[in-house]
């Protein structure tokens, strides 16, 4: 029933309007998680884990009927100009969802600082992980989270977080290949991790949320871009399958759509990785 709140035409239309659905998805997955299954002995240890499977669940629907609609337009339109101007617009509808989802998760971050070490528990990990590889330990001490991985990445430069991104938009296009919809996983996991290093970029209130935004928005948002292309691509695919297109005459084009918005999404997630490596450091640098 909660994918009646919005259509996949309508959201093309008014993609702001999915940065409203992504607060309420989000907002309901931490609701849940907080109230609910935080207070059962072994569930309540994954609070990170479920809060996005939640925002999955909820997601899910409105991620499939957009990717069988842009495979649709594939079948009817020829010029591949003008099928990467109408994807565009699932690219924006994606986007503004994912910016609602970033937000949502950061303000209940803030707002429910005794249940954040619970529900975050995994994203607080990652974030220590990549962001204080030196001081692990102490970086999850310091936000009441005990280990559950113990794993540590060491920092690297442009080629490391090239090569790091790569390796999650392959995995988006696999995902998306092999479950269609299925890579919504990996963009909410995204959102959940993103949305944690703002807040606690954040700590020091609400007030401090549009900061914190900026910090990881200013690369974030072309990577995530990169993302939804990727899946975009891979879910085009997987739909046709299942619909018998590629056997039609029009598998080819289908086939180079693909290709096509693949290699705009490595275009995509080089450039963010420049900008995340010499342009973010420097603009927070000013501001701060």
């Amino acid at each position: 029933m909660i994918e009646l709140f919005v259509k996949p035409k309508r959201a093309e239309r008014k993609p702001s309007e999915m940065f409203l659905i992504g607060l309420l998805y989000s907002s309901i997955s931490l609701l849940l998680v907080s109230f609910v299954f935080s207070k059962d002995g072994v569930l309540g240890h994954y609070g990170g884990i479920l809060v996005v499977t939640f925002t999955v669940l909820c997601t899910l629907p409105f991620m499939y009927y957009i990717i069988k609609l842009e495979e649709g337009k594939d079948v009817e339109i020829s010029e591949e100009g003008e099928l990467i101007k109408e994807h565009t617009k699932a690219l924006k509808a994606l986007m503004w969802l994912f910016l609602g989802l970033v937000v949502g998760f950061s303000f209940w971050y803030l707002v429910l600082p005794n249940a954040t070490p619970q529900n975050f528990n995994a994203q607080i990990e990652v974030f220590c992980s990549i962001n204080s590889p030196n001081n692990y330990q102490n970086c999850l001490d310091q936000n009441g989270v005990e280990s559950i991985t113990g794993s540590v990445t060491k920092p690297g430069l442009f080629w490391n977080i090239f090569a790091n991104n790569v390796n999650v938009l392959i995995f988006t296009l696999v995902f998306s290949l092999a479950l269609g919809a299925g890579a919504i996983f990996i963009l909410a996991w995204n959102a959940s991790v993103i949305g944690t290093a703002v807040g606690m970029f954040a700590k020091a209130g609400l007030a401090s949320l549009p900061l914190g935004l900026l910090r990881y928005m200013i690369h974030g948002i072309p990577e995530i871009a990169a993302y939804f292309v990727s899946a975009l691509a891979g879910g085009i695919v997987s739909v046709a399958v299942i619909r018998g297109d590629l056997e039609g005459e029009r598998k080819w084009s289908i086939l180079q759509d693909a290709l096509v918005l693949i290699v705009i999404a490595l275009v995509i997630l080089f450039l963010s990785a420049l900008v995340e490596v010499y342009i973010t450091p420097q603009i927070m640098g000013f501001v701060n």
